[in-house]
């Protein structure tokens, strides 16, 4: 089983062989004590191309000290790494499955071996508050380290780590400064391993700042990229289960698919339409575990608040019971399907083909005026099919019609919201505000899609339920919920269109 903790953590390279300075007084830290020194013997496994520590991502088995056995250390923000463990004897020398599965949006089926092995020998101070509690722990670590998948000459060094354990970022940013001050300075490399290995990783260069006179295509592949890091940052998180998780992937599918649409004028449809048709298909095979988790949900609240209204007599337990099977068997069998396909040819093959187009984007001629120039009018198109998509809702023949106009404005809202976000950075805070306005119609619709697909769900459990020979009456009124929830919200979206639809710089109607 494994066990999952986070580490907030700086590195420091120190010269000579003098001890840490006396931390006592820095940032509450009202005293220290030394613990008995450790040593640590760690095999550390990648692709023979490195790919997890070019991601930032080490893996490792590790033996000596309180915490043996495999831990899988994930990018979880700045100072900030998610690390999952497994017990020592988990699968010998072999990488264990669940952490192997964990970095497969990283490896693509590429084989995890030894590269490096290395030897520690730690003295660690723990940094006590007034009340013994442990702030932070400070490791005085010497190593050596040897490459494993070719020839080299062994590396030694010293350096000083400091990780947070209750203490928060200004006991870390206390300890920084008075480290400096007595000469150690912060790690050229995040990890051991970076430092052992970094000769033969790509060089990574800060991008420039963007600015209103930055080329359009540098803003574009800017978000493009971001997106792609997502993707790779969430998909461990999916494979676990964590709460959110299926939402954050399909929102970075959406958004780099969405991208590609919007921005078409700025980059060569022939290039990008393969792909985004192969990101729809992605995010569709998703979608019945998010669907799942959110009617769910929908579905357990509207039983409550009709079991509290005047028919509240006519909900049983039979019914509660019935509709948490029908979805523990429904999202099972859709998160069984869904890693299927995230552990297939075809994600790997998406992945790598958006890494390619992001190596060598498919830019048109107009990607290289200046961003101030071009992407207000993109903006504004994306904003204008949405106002077009909401005047059809009014226009609709009958309910079904308006179900799927009101879809469809759903839609152009996210285009919309996206199509700002990515130009934010240039367009400011004009970009933000309707960035915000379309988050807020785009929950409204979201609301309404949410009872259209509900009520289908309602009588495929009730027809569960009458197959089973239980009493169906009530289903039927919790369907009736749905519907007028659906109604009501159409009715009121004309307030909501009215409170989004404000005036903005780049608007053509």
């Amino acid at each position: 089983m494994t066990v999952t903790v986070q580490e907030i953590e700086r590195k420091y390279e120190v010269p000579g062989d003098g001890a840490p300075p006396v931390l006592t007084g820095v940032a509450g830290i009202a005293g220290e004590t030394e613990t008995a020194t450790v040593v640590l013997e760690a095999i550390y496994y990648d692709t023979d191309d490195l790919r997890l520590l070019g991601d930032g991502v080490t893996l490792r088995r590790r033996s000596g000290g309180e915490d043996a056995g495999w831990h899988l250390k994930l990018p979880a923000g700045r100072d900030t790494r998610e690390e999952v463990r497994l017990p020592p004897d988990a699968s010998g020398d072999e990488v264990p499955t669940e952490l192997a599965e964990l970095v497969r949006a990283r490896t693509r089926g590429r084989v995890l071996g030894p590269v490096v092995r290395m030897h520690t020998v730690r003295h660690r101070r723990r940094l006590l508050d007034a009340r013994r509690r442990t702030l932070a722990e400070l490791a005085t670590d010497q190593v050596t380290a040897q490459t494993l998948d070719r020839a080299a000459d062994d590396a030694s060094w010293r350096e000083i780590e400091v990780e947070l354990v209750t203490g928060g970022r200004d006991v870390l940013h206390a300890i920084d400064a008075r480290l400096r001050e007595s000469g150690a300075r912060p790690a050229e490399q995040a990890s051991k391993l970076a430092r052992v290995l970094g000769d033969r990783l790509p060089v990574r260069t800060e991008p420039r700042p963007l600015t209103a006179d930055s080329p359009a295509g540098d803003v574009v592949l800017a978000y493009l990229t971001a997106q792609a890091r997502a993707i790779a940052a969430v998909d461990p998180k999916v494979r676990r289960d964590a709460p959110d998780a299926v939402h954050q992937l399909r929102v970075a599918l959406r958004r780099t698919r969405s991208t590609f649409r919007t921005y078409g004028r700025l980059l060569d449809r022939e290039r990008t339409r393969p792909l985004g048709d192969e990101l729809s298909w992605l995010a569709g095979t998703l979608a019945g575990m998010r669907d799942g988790e959110v009617l769910a949900g929908l579905l357990r609240d509207g039983l409550a608040g009709l079991a509290a209204g005047p028919d509240g007599d006519l909900v049983t337990a039979q019914m509660a019971a019935r509709i948490d099977a029908h979805f523990a068997r429904t999202l099972a069998e859709a998160r069984t399907a869904a890693l299927h396909q995230l552990n297939g040819r075809r994600y790997f093959t998406i992945l790598d083909d958006l890494d390619a187009l992001l190596a060598d984007p498919p830019l048109r001629g107009r990607a290289a005026r200046p961003a101030g120039q071009v992407l207000p009018v993109l903006v504004g198109r994306a904003y204008d099919r949405l106002a077009t998509a909401v005047a059809r809702i009014e226009k609709a023949p009958d309910a079904a019609a308006a179900d799927l106009a009101t879809h469809e404005a759903r839609k152009c809202a996210k285009r919309a919201r996206y199509a700002a976000e990515a130009a934010e950075p240039v367009l400011g805070k004009d970009a933000g505000r309707l960035v915000k306005r379309m988050r807020r119609l785009q929950d409204v619709l979201g609301e309404h899609q949410d009872a259209v697909v509900a009520r289908t769900r309602i009588r495929e459990i009730a027809a569960e339920a009458h197959a089973a020979g239980e009493d169906t009456f009530a289903y039927g009124l919790l369907y009736d919920r749905a519907r007028d929830r659906a109604l009501a919200i159409r009715h009121d979206l004309a307030g909501a269109w009215r409170h989004a639809d404000r005036r903005h710089p780049w608007a053509t109607g």
